[in-house]
């Protein structure tokens, strides 16, 4: 049965929110990871598939964007419009006219950094950090309450600063990390630094 919408010849309203799902389908491909830095790092109401295709193409191939082949950015240009934008698409993280060639962010974009908790190579996620701090934090406590030695060295309130300082640098690197790791901040995707 046809919409209201659809019969008057009006196009429903772009969903904002994308189920978890759908987001991490989205994300599970380079390329549209890539596209998603892309969106978020320009801040443009609009996108160009062309000059998508450019930009992914170089990130892909470690170059500038002056040094890829017409058959590298073709490549990409292709999958983009054929298959990653269509996907992004259907998703509601983007909406992608492809007879025009334009791309266009759509509100639900900005959720994508609550998925995107980056751990490389040997690194742990900063929930495990912050409840083995937590572990170390309360067995702290516990041995200097006990007065075991050799926590009886200290006064009570150096512990308690100690604990406190370790909290404090723990959360200001993290926040600095993942500014870093940021989809869309830096000039680069966080996978290829």
């Amino acid at each position: 049965m046809a919409s209201v919408q659809q019969i008057d010849g009006e196009g429903a309203e772009p969903a904002t929110e994308v189920s978890e799902d759908e987001l991490f389908d989205v994300l599970a491909n380079q390329r549209r990871r890539f596209a998603v830095h892309l969106l978020k790092r320009e801040e443009k109401e609009r996108f160009e598939i062309g000059d998508m295709a450019e930009q992914i193409a170089a990130w892909e191939n470690g170059i500038d964007t002056a040094e890829i082949t017409g058959n590298e950015r073709k490549r990409v240009y292709t999958a983009l419009q054929q298959s990653h934008l269509p996907k992004m698409d259907d998703a509601g993280v983007v909406e992608f006219n492809k007879d025009r060639g334009i791309v266009e962010p759509t509100e639900a974009i900005q959720n994508v950094d609550l998925y995107m908790d980056v751990v490389e190579g040997k690194e742990i996620p900063w929930s495990t950090y912050y409840l083995g701090l937590s572990g170390v934090a309360t067995a702290l406590t516990g041995a200097v309450a006990l007065d075991a030695w050799p926590f009886v060295l200290l006064p009570d309130m150096a512990w308690t600063v100690a604990i406190v300082v370790a909290f404090a640098f723990s959360a200001i690197t993290h926040k600095y990390y993942t500014a870093e790791m940021k989809v869309g901040e830096p000039e680069e995707p966080p996978e290829l630094r």
